[in-house]
């Protein structure tokens, strides 16, 4: 790995294009720098970059993040809005293509507010998720390590947040958390 100013990270082997497994999973905290190590990962394979993007702009301040994060990516990125069903993309690529699902969290949000099957919708995620025909890097929020939330509807999205980060890293082949900009593999190894 390549530590570089910003504190971001880039793998540093030539051939990681070779070496990028089927399924790599990132977590970390809010802020934590997953995205920008997850989109370093993806971008260090030199492959089409797809960019699967499930957040929703409801107000200014979250048009505002989407922003930065388009700038932050850079050039070369096709984005694909799937605030509900990414799986329709991830089923889809072109197996040449590498994808960054970003993020889990947001799209376990969407769900839950839409009043969908929460376990329905997250095996269907991870079925897609398997029978992605590219690679595919995912990256979710770790939200386990805070205080029980007091009221039923943030516990039960807790709860599934922790079910479908088990059941995506139960099957990933390469699991890294990030935490203040640094990773920590913990499955796998990284490229």
């Amino acid at each position: 790995m390549q530590f570089l100013c910003d504190g971001r990270t880039r793998p540093t082997h030539e051939s990681s294009m070779d070496k990028l497994h089927n399924l790599t999973f990132i977590l970390g905290g809010a802020a934590s720098g997953k995205s920008a190590f997850a989109e370093d990962l993806v971008i260090s394979t030199e492959k089409p970059k797809i960019y699967i993007a499930t957040a929703q702009a409801f107000d200014v301040e979250m048009r505002q993040k989407i922003a930065a994060h388009i700038v932050q990516r850079g050039a070369g990125w096709t984005t694909v809005d799937a605030p509900l069903d990414p799986m329709s993309s991830l089923l889809n690529q072109n197996p040449a293509n590498v994808v960054l699902l970003d993020c889990v969290t947001l799209w376990l949000t969407n769900v839950l507010l839409a009043d969908q099957n929460l376990e329905v919708a997250c095996d269907a995620l991870l079925s897609a998720l398997i029978a992605c025909p590219c690679p595919v890097v995912v990256v979710s929020n770790e939200v386990g390590m805070g205080i029980v939330p007091d009221n039923a509807l943030s516990r039960t999205f807790r709860n599934a947040q922790g079910r479908i980060n088990r059941m995506i890293a139960a099957q990933a082949d390469t699991v890294v958390a990030v935490m203040a900009g640094l990773p920590l593999v913990l499955k796998g190894e990284l490229p």
